[in-house]
């Protein structure tokens, strides 16, 4: 089958650089598949899991929080706000999280702050639910 270059990129670290057959994405409109000789596009992504398949069938699970896909005549890049292989992901850590942001929401000082605070919970629960649905 045909491959095309695909990176993830978070600020920690790279998580993939090569060549893939295929990438399910979970992009804030909805997930969508990039194949090889995919139309150019960006779009921002919603916290979830990025499927990506690799030559003869084989598949990592790779947790993204949000960020940036562009597609172009190279092949794919997403620019993820975090990333980590699904294998590092707990719904424990996503909890504790949770109540992390939660008490951000309750100390915070200005109405941005709160409005920061919220939206953070509402993207941990999305990927919770995600997490416990994979």
């Amino acid at each position: 089958m045909a491959t095309f270059n695909f990176e993830l990129v978070s600020p920690e670290r790279v998580l993939f650089s090569g060549q893939v057959e295929q990438v399910v994405v979970p992009g804030s409109e909805g997930e969508f598949t990039v194949l090889p000789g995919h139309a150019p596009f960006m779009t921002t992504l919603k916290p979830g899991i990025a499927l990506v398949v690799e030559s003869h069938g084989h598949a990592k699970r790779i947790v993204v929080r949000g960020g940036f896909a562009d597609v172009n005549e190279k092949g794919l890049t997403l620019l993820a706000e975090g990333a980590n292989p699904i294998e590092e992901v707990s719904a424990d850590t996503i909890a504790q999280e949770i109540v992390h942001a939660e008490t951000l929401r309750v100390v915070a000082k200005s109405d941005e702050e709160r409005r920061l605070a919220d939206e953070q919970i509402s993207q941990l629960e999305e990927l919770r639910d995600v997490l416990l649905k994979s």
